[in-house]
């Protein structure tokens, strides 16, 4: 017969995709490699007791149906497979011959690939047939198993989970940043309802990992954090102490955000430039750079694996290490402008604060951003379970390691070494302005470096936004007016920002 004729005699089956198998006494070994096919593919049915010669069908029959059946589910529901694949079984009957047939579903991209005996044995169907998967197509299940939209389930949490001063922060810095922006008109709770944050009156993992307490989310993710290091040399093994600064618990992913980048953003050489209306401009553009990569790093690190986001500070380069494969191969997201983001709930709440923006256009802003200041190309390795973004400084930072400073008959270099060099005379004509310049660096790199909490975040708030009130600046940091004036007057005093022009209309001038 015809395929149409073997479709009317089965004629209560929604046919998706079939594939027939003889199958007369036992199951033929063909039938596992057509389960992994559906299973990773589009799902479809596997007959049993019909042979396929040419393009004509023949309905040969299963000799003991019942018997075959319990073995098929059975063998489904054990270990023969990486997953437990549920099908639905029909019998039919013609004349005296019985047919067996078996819906076999398509599997959630959480559970792909879906193989029998070890991951070799993965397939997937390709027209009408089943072929082994290549090895960069199980790559891809591997990527895409990973992007199951998990940080949008709700858990068994009410909204008194979430930390009050987070929310409150998150508030003030919308306001300051975005003030016409609708969810400014929001009480708390619906506007965590647009972010995502909750769901049906209980907070979603995205949503406690944004805004969460500190002891709730470490109930959940009894490792969470973003690790910070800065290293003193290129390597571990080449600098006096294995990292000099280390930041790796923070309440959650709103407080990580501000806490690293304010250190950062210390690791960047930001040339002075005035924009049209005289103030300064801070956000050039390896700047965006830099945090379009802490962004993406904090949006798409998958929380539940055992490894930890990292982020590395070396003399010559920031590496940025996510536990969690890119979406797609890099080279389609690039082409494409594709975006997939693993933690769509965190995802959505940076956009509103306008700190990211989509996968693919997000690659190309932070190459091009570092390629215009340092003509230096980034460097990306994706793996399968993992992808680190490095960027190089070169010069960006050889002003601060490279540069010499008098000492008792010998010089230094800034990371401590002894050199031979003569020590530079103390005459106005060998005092160049460049030792000048690095020796005022040098005074306020370590006046900055003895400040109090408070105190640094208030000296990068400044920096990135010279035009903060006091007032913006107490609600951004959930202390009151009276310490973050305290605050402001320690830095004056030690010479680290003054105010130019009014309390409202003017501006910090901040030291660096």
């Amino acid at each position: 017969m015809k395929k149409s004729e073997l479709v009317n005699k089965l004629e209560d089956i929604e046919w998706e995709d079939f594939e027939v198998k003889e199958a007369r006494s036992e199951i033929p070994k063909s039938a596992w490699e057509t389960v992994s096919a559906f299973s990773n593919t589009a799902g479809g049915w596997l007959i049993f007791g019909v042979c396929k010669k040419g393009k004509s069908y023949e309905i040969t029959g299963v000799s003991n149906p019942e018997k075959i059946e319990q073995d098929f589910t059975t063998t489904l529901r054990g270990t023969k497979f990486n997953r437990k694949i549920n099908v639905r079984s029909r019998k039919y009957k013609f004349a005296d011959k019985d047919v067996l047939a078996f819906y076999i579903p398509q599997s959630s991209p959480k559970e792909k690939p879906v193989y029998f005996n070890s991951p070799s044995n993965t397939f997937i169907r390709t027209g009408s047939g089943d072929q082994r998967a290549m090895q960069e197509e199980v790559d891809s299940f591997y990527r895409d198993s990973s992007f199951s939209r998990k940080d949008e389930i709700e858990i068994d949490l009410s909204i008194d989970a979430l930390d009050a001063s987070t929310l409150d922060r998150f508030r003030n810095y919308l306001r300051v940043s975005r003030p016409e922006h609708r969810y400014n008109f929001l009480g708390t709770a619906e506007l965590l309802e647009k972010l995502g944050a909750i769901k049906n009156n209980r907070v979603t993992y995205g949503g406690l990992l944004l805004f969460g307490s500190e002891d709730e989310i470490q109930k959940i993710f009894t490792d969470f954090r973003v690790e910070y290091l800065e290293i003193p040399g290129t390597s571990y093994e080449d600098g006096p102490t294995r990292y000099s600064y280390r930041l790796s618990s923070e309440t959650n992913l709103i407080d990580t955000y501000f806490s690293i980048s304010t250190r950062l953003f210390r690791s960047l050489d930001i040339p002075f430039q005035m924009d049209a209306d005289g103030f300064r401009v801070e956000n050039q553009p390896h700047v965006q750079a830099i945090r379009e990569a802490l962004v993406n790093l904090i949006m798409h690190t998958d929380y539940f694996s055992l490894a930890v986001p990292r982020i590395r500070v070396f003399h010559d380069r920031i590496e940025f290490f996510n536990p969690g494969p890119l979406p797609r191969k890099l080279e389609a997201i690039l082409r494409e402008d594709f975006s997939l983001p693993r933690n769509p709930v965190v995802a959505r709440t940076f956009r509103v604060m306008k700190l990211a923006e989509n996968v693919g256009s997000v690659f190309h802003k932070m190459i091009s951003g570092w390629k215009t200041f340092t003509n230096k190309d980034l460097d990306m390795l994706e793996d399968i379970d993992s992808f680190r973004l490095t960027f190089p400084l070169g010069k960006v930072r050889e002003g601060m390691y490279e540069t010499t400073q008098k000492t008792s008959g010998k010089t230094t270099d800034k990371t401590g070494e002894k050199t031979d060099k003569e020590p530079i005379k103390e005459t106005s004509k060998s005092i160049d302005d460049d030792t000048i310049k690095d020796t005022i660096k040098d005074t306020i790199k370590d006046t900055i470096n003895k400040l109090s909490k408070n105190e640094y975040k208030i000296y990068g708030i400044m920096r990135e936004n010279p035009g903060i009130t006091a007032e913006e600046l107490s609600g951004l940091l959930g202390i009151n007016l009276r310490n973050t004036k305290k605050n402001i007057d320690k830095l004056k005093d030690k010479g680290l920002v003054i105010r130019v022009g009014s309390r409202k209309a003017g501006h910090w001038e901040v030291a660096e």
